[in-house]
């Protein structure tokens, strides 16, 4: 039996792929493992057997036999320890990838993601034209120390893993921003990492379902 993982009945993201069970869908892509999905709505996100799954109410979630887990970056890593193709073989560049990806969650999504939330929940708020320029540095600097990291690589350490398939998920909520242009090796290594045809049949997978729920 495949492992089975949540999403979105109706994506709030409006098919763009920002979910995040985006993530999850493109590292069992990138390993070619098949995967079933479970669709579930925002009541039964709160309900007492998607609860049990996930303490916060949220999704994804990934059960497998009898293993489930929720939180995005627990779940890759976990399909990424088993099947090969998104830690390097040798032990220090495998622990080097796991560091992109706590980086990817713990220091770059963190201000993106409060950059995101003000800019669709504050507009009409005294504070808001105050506020948002504080906002867009904190995500500047981060992208300008990233940025220094990268350099003209393709990727944070040699080759892909899952500290990059992470960093990207994080990076794309900047796609309708103008951040991202302020970096043009940012800019290209998101390009470069929505090329894979691994995100893209995730993400062709995810747009279907918000597609179908569009559908009148």
């Amino acid at each position: 039996m495949p492992p089975t993982i949540t999403a979105f009945a109706n994506s709030p993201d409006r098919g763009r792929g920002q979910a995040r069970d985006m993530r999850i869908r493109w590292a069992l892509e990138e390993v070619r493992q098949p995967y079933d999905v479970r669709l579930v709505s925002f009541e039964e996100m709160k309900q007492p057997a998607h609860l049990a799954l996930h303490p916060f109410g949220q999704i994804p979630t990934y059960e497998d036999g009898d293993l489930a887990l929720f939180e995005s970056g627990a779940i890759v890593l976990h399909i990424a320890e088993r099947h090969a193709g998104l830690l390097p073989l040798d032990a220090n560049a495998r622990s080097r990838a796991i560091a992109w990806m706590f980086a990817a969650l713990n220091t770059l999504e963190p201000p993106i993601l409060e950059l995101g939330m003000a800019m669709l929940v504050e507009r009409d708020r005294s504070w808001y034209a105050e506020r948002l320029p504080m906002l867009q540095d904190r995500v500047r600097v981060r992208l300008g120390e990233l940025s220094r990291r990268l350099g003209g690589a393709d990727w944070l350490d040699g080759a892909f893993s899952a500290g990059d398939l992470l960093m990207v998920t994080v990076l794309r909520r900047l796609n309708t921003s103008r951040l991202l242009d302020e970096h043009p090796a940012i800019a290209a290594y998101v390009v470069r990492g929505e090329a894979r045809p691994a995100f893209k049949r995730a993400f062709e997978a995810q747009l279907a379902v918000f597609t179908a729920a569009s559908r009148p």
